[in-house]
């Protein structure tokens, strides 16, 4: 339970509310976090939002292979940027949140996307307002992406009000993208602790959105100073006669998306918020699915989601982000997979061999694309603070012992880090390690036992290359930024999450996130204490044991190209 000073009246109310949250969501050894207990399979919730009466564009599907390099993605600019028009707009959609696959068991069948999910439950929905585009849309318009059928709903239509575009300030060939989440479709299975992962999974949406932009040579950036009521209203998340009361579903992020990026950075002003008379003018069509015939209320995740909203009187976070000080070289290799191949064909592993390694120089390349410094995309994306650094678990690297490694992902946050850990700790960097990667070993040993236990007993976490720990800094951004920088912390730990799936496809192996850890015990393993520093998600990367009773479908069969 929160401590006392989690309630502290000299706090921001809503900071305590969202630590009482965080506190009560924990799994420990003897309490795990308030679920059902059981899956109630009568009401799982429909993967899929529609909005009845709403019309459907499909979109035709991009033809496969070809194009940028996977390595060109993280460099931006070695893409030639491609022209707004229909097409461009189904391959990006295809590229990051689409249908990756179908997959089945006798009869039962159920899709894999790009962007991952915890247990495969998508609580994300994907919105899109466009300008008037060729092959697409003679008017600016609101449409939600519908990924059972790679098309998007036209939501609303936005007419010029007071002279005012929605896309008012912005450069030419601009379009903005948004996220929300449905929580019912995450706790009807996690109860209590499935507000944490709906916002795992927008930063791994995020994440897919950047790349695949990049992917066409476009930039993404986020706007999170927005507030929620704003955006809400720009997605039609206020009209509650278009929602089941039961079945909310909550603003998250907006994005804009340039589509002929300045070579010198983004050109989007930080303090950039849609027209609003545009927004109060559109006209609006459809009604949302019912997702279950029942409901369990989880009265926690409202009251941390009402907490962590942004609203007009949370100080600013948003900030442009320097280019990288020690940037990855190109690649340009005939060995590179294509982009659209490994965005594609990322899945999450159910488990590892316990025997596939990997090289030391594989292992120092793969950790240094989560870092800001060394790599643009898709940090550029995140207008706000790094966070968050990896406590690993190191199991089978050549050449690099076993045992518990830091990671920080900014050199700010070194110092602190040492001063809250054990202070028995090594501190010693790896043998071959470059000195623009951040590593350090804090004890040599072998690690696989503790990994599986503080993992909630999982196997995976022990059978892999490694695993890790995603720890944030976490008060103090609180106290720093307000409330709504928890969800913010999550986003980045989720947009880490997707580089590391995509890094491990890239060189032949797999991985998968673990939402179920042990927080506190896994605090203790690294020395720390109190509420400074907390886990927020654990990862794994090794080789994956495939399972041969299921058989893969494609994604959209029978589908023109």
């Amino acid at each position: 339970m929160p401590s006392s000073d989690a309630l502290d009246p000299r706090v921001d109310p809503r900071v305590a509310a969202v630590l009482a949250y965080h506190e009560r969501s924990k799994h420990g050894y003897a309490r795990p976090a308030r679920s059902l207990g059981y899956l109630d399979w009568d009401n799982q919730p429909d993967p899929f939002r529609r909005y009845d009466g709403a019309e459907l564009v499909s979109l035709l599907l991009p033809a496969e292979g070809g194009g940028p390099s996977y390595e060109q993605l993280f460099h931006p600019g070695s893409v030639e940027p491609r022209a707004l028009d229909g097409a461009a707009v189904s391959e990006w959609l295809y590229h990051s949140l689409a249908l990756s696959a179908w997959k089945r068991h006798g009869t039962s069948r159920w899709p894999l996307r790009v962007n991952p999910s915890s247990g495969n439950l998508h609580p994300t929905e994907g919105y899109l307002a466009l300008p008037a585009v060729a092959d697409l849309a003679d008017a600016p318009a609101l449409y939600h992406y519908a990924p059972k059928e790679h098309g998007l709903e036209r939501r609303a239509v936005f007419e010029a009000a007071d002279g005012e575009s929605l896309f008012e300030g912005l450069p030419e060939g601009c379009f903005l993208v948004a996220l929300s989440s449905i929580p019912w479709r995450e706790s009807w299975k996690y109860g209590e602790r499935a507000w944490r992962y709906c916002q795992h999974d927008v930063g791994h949406a995020l994440a897919a959105l950047r790349l695949s932009a990049a992917l066409l040579g476009w930039r993404l950036t986020t706007m999170p100073d927005v507030a929620d009521e704003n955006l809400a209203q720009l997605l039609g998340l206020d009209r509650t006669d278009d929602f089941e009361p039961e079945e909310p579903e909550h603003p998250d992020l907006l994005a804009v998306v340039e589509t002929a990026p300045s070579p010198t950075g983004a050109s989007v002003p930080a303090s950039w918020v849609p027209g609003a008379a545009a927004t109060r003018a559109a006209r609006w069509a459809g009604r949302a699915n019912r997702l279950s015939a029942e409901h369990v209320a989880w009265s926690v995740i409202d009251e941390v989601g009402r907490a962590s909203a942004r609203d007009e009187t949370t100080a600013s976070i948003a900030r442009a982000r320097p280019a990288p000080s020690a940037p990855l070289p190109l690649d340009e290799s005939d060995d590179v997979p294509a982009a659209r191949q490994v965005l594609r064909q990322r899945r999450s592993a159910v488990a590892m061999d316990g025997r596939t390694g990997m090289t030391r120089q594989g292992f120092f390349d793969l950790l240094a694309r989560v870092l800001p410094e060394r790599s643009a995309v898709p940090w550029d994306a995140l207008s706000w603070p790094t966070a968050i650094h990896l406590g690993l678990f190191v199991h089978r690297v050549a050449d690099v012992p076993p045992g518990l490694y830091l990671l920080t992902r900014d050199a700010q946050a070194l110092e602190p880090l040492r001063a809250a850990m054990r202070s028995d700790f090594d501190w010693q960097r790896p043998e071959g390690c470059p000195e623009a990667l951040p590593l350090v070993r804090l004890t040599e040993a072998d690690v696989r036992s503790p990994a599986e236990s503080l993992s909630c007993g999982q196997e995976i976490a022990a059978e892999g290359v490694f695993s890790l720990a995603m720890l944030a800094e976490h008060e103090g951004t609180l106290r720093r930024h307000g409330a709504s920088a928890y969800r913010m912390l999550y986003w980045e730990a989720g947009a880490i999450g997707q580089v590391l799936y995509v890094e491990a496809e890239a060189l032949g192996l797999r991985a998968t996130g673990i939402g179920c850890f042990f927080d506190d015990p896994v605090h203790s393993t690294f020395g720390l204490s109190g509420r400074d520093w907390q886990s927020l998600y654990h990862f794994t990367v090794g080789g994956a044991v495939d399972d041969e009773r299921l058989a893969t479908e494609p994604a959209y069969p029978a589908r023109p190209g």
